[in-house]
């Protein structure tokens, strides 16, 4: 028995489109046209619709951006894109986008629909062009993601210290080189990495990968230009700076930052927004952008967070609460979670803490940052503790939660009950 014929949406400019229609029109094609769509917005609309089983897109539409290949996937939408002949970029950025397949315009359509037929993976017609980001053998560098409920719990200065710790040379003899680190500004509420480091904030970093992500032009040498370089080991992605931008900062697109972010460095460490609800859940349009999309595509790529919480009985409660939430929204990195602004690691007040933990959310050791006036001081320098106060508790606190992430950044994988907090 032959299989049904494929329905067919497409979306291709020029002479291409009528030659196309004809061809797939002849019998046993094993294909039919259901819907000619004159761009890419016309083509996302009638896949919501429930119109189609697969697209053909011409490459050079300017509406065919990640985002968009995104959404035809969500909608059980396998998608071909015709590439100019013999243009390697063009062929590069469109499995960039993640489509299912590239094929030259001048495709026959018996081969089209099979390449269609066999989705996964893209298939081009030629061997691809070398990378031009250098090979890096065993190079795949982690994401560890910086998250904590309301309340300024001091995700960002967290974040910002325990990235300048695991890129920092250890100063004893023969002790291995630091690793690589990318330190990364994603919060879209109360962005504020680059004021804690003195930055100039002129140019969002993130928004800029986004975007050319988002066109499938992002790379880890693209990336690295974007991310200069604080000292010889650590390079800095700045925020959005106001709230208002955070659509730029799609899931889609962030996907494809992280990605090449662990080319090009061994951890990447990202600041994140506290809030994590899924907007899907209070509207009718699924497709819109989510508020909080950009926090929750990090946590999912997240391979170690830190979840971060005040000392506070109000703090903890929230804390609590915030692991709960967490479970909900699909991580599954191993997390560890770091009780902040604590007055005093030992002594009753961190007795109380430990046991509230371990009594509602089964924590038996979580990371303890003494609250001290020093952090106010390297804030105000726009400079980090290992700058301002080396030999402070709260520093060395901070490096012992650094060699924690790099251990369990390098060999930790999987998430359970257990594994929430290394000590």
């Amino acid at each position: 028995m032959s299989d049904p014929d494929l329905d067919l949406l497409l979306a291709v400019r020029g002479p291409d489109e009528s030659r196309l229609v004809t061809a797939l029109s002849a019998p046993g094609t094993g294909a039919r046209v259901v819907r000619r769509c004159a761009d890419v917005e016309e083509l996302v609309a009638v896949t919501g619709a429930g119109l189609g089983a697969a697209a053909v897109v011409s490459a050079d539409h300017p509406g065919l951006t990640r985002d968009a290949v995104a959404v035809l996937h969500d909608a059980g939408i396998r998608l071909l894109a015709l590439v100019e002949v013999g243009s390697e970029w063009q062929r590069d950025r469109m499995l960039a986008l993640g489509v299912d397949a590239v094929r030259s315009h001048d495709v026959a359509a018996d081969e089209l629909v099979r390449a269609l037929r066999e989705g996964g993976a893209a298939v081009p017609d030629e061997p691809l062009a070398p990378s031009s980001v250098p090979a890096r053998p065993g190079r795949a560098g982690r994401i560890v993601a910086v998250w904590g409920p309301h309340g300024a719990p001091g995700r960002t200065t967290v974040a910002v210290n325990l990235a300048t710790e695991l890129a920092a040379r250890s100063p004893l003899p023969g002790a291995p080189a630091p690793p690589d680190v990318l330190l990364v500004d994603a919060d879209t509420t109360t962005s504020s990495l680059a004021q804690h480091l003195a930055l100039l904030d002129d140019s969002s970093g993130i928004a800029l990968a986004a975007r050319a992500a988002g066109l499938g032009r992002l790379d880890g040498l693209a990336l690295a230009e974007l991310a200069p370089l604080l000292d010889n080991h650590l390079r800095v992605l700045s925020g959005i700076g106001r709230p208002s931008r955070w659509p730029e900062l799609t899931p889609a697109a962030l996907d494809a930052v992280w990605a090449a972010a662990r080319d090009i460095v061994d951890l990447v460490v990202v600041d994140c927004a506290a809030s994590i609800e899924e907007d899907e859940a209070l509207t009718y349009d699924t497709r819109a952008p989510q508020r909080n999309g950009a926090t929750l595509a990090t946590l999912r790529a997240a391979d170690v967070v830190v979840v971060v919480g005040g000392a506070d009985p109000v703090s903890l409660t929230r804390l609590v609460r915030a692991l709960g939430d967490l479970d909900a929204v699909g991580t599954r990195g191993r997390r560890i979670v770091v009780v902040n602004r604590l007055r005093g690691t030992r002594g009753r007040a961190a007795d109380e803490v430990q046991q509230a933990l371990a009594r509602h959310a089964g924590l038996t050791d979580p990371v303890l940052l003494p609250e001290d006036a020093v952090v106010d001081q390297a804030l105000f320098a726009g400079r980090t503790l290992a700058e301002v106060a080396p030999h402070t508790s709260v520093r060395r606190a901070l490096a012992d939660l650094a060699g924690q992430v790099r251990v369990l950044a390098t060999h930790g994988t999987g998430s359970d009950a257990t594994s929430r907090v290394v000590h």
